[in-house]
């Protein structure tokens, strides 16, 4: 199997502490994900030193061997493939798979790495069950995104406006990043709630809103260079 980034956050497990990702025998990893597990300080074993002697379920089950239809939610925690943190991580691995697309189609390097690195933190944050560490996107804070959101006017002179499709592949493509970003931020809800409705993961829900929020103001700064 070839493992990419987003198999291997999904797969990281804890060791006496310490994080590890257990690859098998003929098994191979994708440039990005060995940055992933490098950047990350992740240790590489064996995968015949990792294999359980059951899985477990959620509700408290066991199985002995992991049937198909489900995948782990943490260690060796077994949940169905539809399960709602499952689904987040799959709309995730969607916006990733736009925001390089986008980066080699439009030039936009810089900018777009910065929202591939926050969306890798998402993940990693869900996996690991970590707060989200406080980001900065196009070297702006929370707030400055926020203000540059909201009055684009104010700050490029361009108010807000729906793109068509006279606006350029530029525009349009990083349009579909921010399309993305929204459909993980909507599975990010369903997924981080409790039986209350209540939000148990506001800093996730929070770092995809400023994201969205980042990829429109790359639209604003295309259109501005456009007029």
């Amino acid at each position: 199997m070839l493992y990419s980034a987003i198999n291997v956050r999904d797969n990281i497990r804890n060791r006496d502490g310490k994080r590890v990702f257990y690859l098998g025998k003929g098994d191979q990893l994708t440039s990005e994900a060995k940055d992933f597990l490098s950047r990350e300080r992740i240790e590489i074993l064996p995968a015949e030193q990792a294999r359980p002697e059951e899985y477990r379920t959620l509700d408290g089950g066991f199985f002995r061997e992991k049937p198909e239809d489900m995948t782990h939610l943490r260690g060796d925690i077994l949940v169905k493939k539809d399960h709602p943190r499952i689904r987040f991580r799959g709309a995730i691995d969607t916006l990733e798979a736009e925001l390089l697309f986008t980066q080699i189609e439009t030039g936009i390097t810089a900018p777009l790495q910065d929202a591939l690195d926050c969306a890798r933190k998402l993940i990693a944050a869900d996996v690991l069950e970590k707060e989200v560490e406080e980001m900065r996107l196009g070297g702006m804070d929370a707030a400055q995104l926020r203000k540059r959101s909201h009055f684009p006017q104010e700050y490029y002179g361009i108010p807000h406006f729906m793109p068509q499709a006279t606006d350029g592949r530029k525009i349009l493509l990083l349009n579909k990043c921010r399309c993305a970003a929204r459909q993980a931020e909507l599975q990010a809800v369903c997924a981080f709630r409790d039986r209350d409705g209540n939000c148990t993961r506001p800093d996730i829900i929070r770092a995809i809103n400023r994201l969205s929020s980042f990829l429109y103001l790359l639209m604003i700064e295309e259109k501005a260079k456009s007029r």
